[in-house]
């Protein structure tokens, strides 16, 4: 088949997304298709253009399976800024939607949200190239906006709500990676049976469980601690001042230390509140080839969501600290996807999301069964090797696309 792949991230940029659809493509591409990629200037890192791709509003990139179209994303490094993201978001878009909306007819469109008006543009692509559109939804907006007090102009939020209706409408099937995501947003899709369920995938090949004593422990002082990690984007849907909560609260427990690994909107703040707490450690986002070292050097792994969120988001992270044979503590909404993962692999403790002193007795109560943590470790890892791989989940957008073209 012909496809083209409608994404707001592709390698070489770091951003999860960009990491998960990079990997879906190229097993495509093994499975004998040719794909033809609309994605933006690598921006992620530092929210700017990275060096060596400015000053171009339109990159081409021919390889042997197909080409690589990348925009200018038009960034902006204040998150809290909705209008300057909304034009960022709609620049984009349409900027995409006419250079993806030439050349010959092609077997599908996959279009990836957020942004939310990606689903317009795979739709303007879909149409011109008469080929079915499947629309995957990462993270639910406008929901994560609102419950992140984001959006809150009732005018806005109305807008919001009919764009995704309209995009939901137009597309021909609509993926998520959970059950959650499927209940939250079946009531709003026009023919809920068009809402399917693929989960993200693990590559269990490079994740895999490794010995603690890396080079990223000596680098940074780690060595001979109980290194409590958080690894992601420092951003606003975590709850991160738990992290410097249960550092607080556990300041005599001279061998915890905490490290909070990567960079966002949020990491300021904390570097601020944290001055002078020394079991805190901060370390900038690392290479993505460095992710199985960085996973191996926790003894216990963190993911926090703000409340509400987790039936609107589900945190990959979450499946490559399972594939790393580590186990974690999940600040989640109470029986969310990710605390049912946790609880049915048995590979650590969930909790109330932004409940301090939940939060703060789970990790004392891990560190205290330090003995315990390898079998956790290693339920998580079990679980992860039955559930997906790159090349099963790739081959399910696959025989999704036969069979919305069969139905053509």
């Amino acid at each position: 088949m012909k496809l083209v792949v409608v994404t707001p991230h592709f390698a070489p940029d770091v951003a999860p997304t960009g990491e998960v659809v990079t990997r879906i493509t190229h097993e495509l591409i093994a499975q004998d298709h040719r794909i033809e990629v609309i994605t933006s200037l690598p921006w992620y890192r530092d929210h700017r253009i990275e060096p060596g791709y400015e000053g171009k509003l339109v990159r081409y990139e021919d390889t042997p399976w197909g080409r690589i179209v990348r925009v200018n994303p038009f960034p902006t490094t204040d998150k809290r800024n909705i209008a300057r993201r909304a034009a960022s978001f709609v620049g984009f878009s349409l900027a995409s939607a006419a250079l993806g909306g030439g050349g010959e007819d092609v077997d599908g469109v996959l279009a990836l949200s957020p942004p939310l008006t990606l689903g317009l543009t795979g739709w303007v692509i879909a149409r011109r190239r008469k080929a079915p559109l499947v629309f995957n939804i990462q993270d639910v907006y406008p929901d994560v906006a609102i419950e992140l007090g984001m959006l809150s102009n009732p005018g806005l939020v109305a807008a919001a709500r009919r764009l995704e209706r309209i995009c939901y409408a137009r597309a021909d099937a609509v993926t998520v990676l959970s059950d959650d995501l499927k209940d939250n947003i079946s009531p709003r899709v026009n023919d809920p049976s068009k809402v399917r369920v693929i989960p993200n995938f693990v590559d269990t090949e490079w994740v895999a469980p490794a010995p603690f004593d890396t080079a990223y422990r000596k680098e940074h002082g780690l060595s001979k601690k109980f290194v409590v990690m958080y690894a992601g984007n420092v951003g606003l849907s975590q709850s991160l001042d738990l992290v410097l909560d249960a550092a607080a609260a556990l300041a005599h427990e001279k061998e915890i230390v905490f490290v909070i690994n990567g960079g966002g909107a949020g990491k300021a703040g904390l570097e601020r509140r944290a001055r002078g707490m020394t079991n805190v450690v901060f370390v900038d986002m690392q290479p993505i080839e460095r992710l199985p070292e960085v996973l191996a050097a926790a003894d216990l792994h963190l993911v926090p969501l703000k409340r509400g969120l987790a039936r609107s988001s589900v945190p990959s992270k979450t499946y490559s600290i399972l594939a790393a044979g580590r186990p974690l503590i999940a600040s989640v909404d109470p029986g969310s996807e990710v605390a049912r993962v946790v609880e049915r692999a048995g590979a650590g403790l969930a909790v109330p999301p932004e409940d301090s002193e939940a939060f703060t007795k789970a990790v004392r109560a891990l560190y205290e069964r330090r003995d315990e943590l390898q079998a956790m470790g290693a339920g998580g890892r079990a679980f992860i090797e039955r559930w997906a791989s790159p090349a099963a989940v790739a081959k399910r957008y696959a025989d999704l696309f036969i069979e919305l073209n069969a139905r053509r």
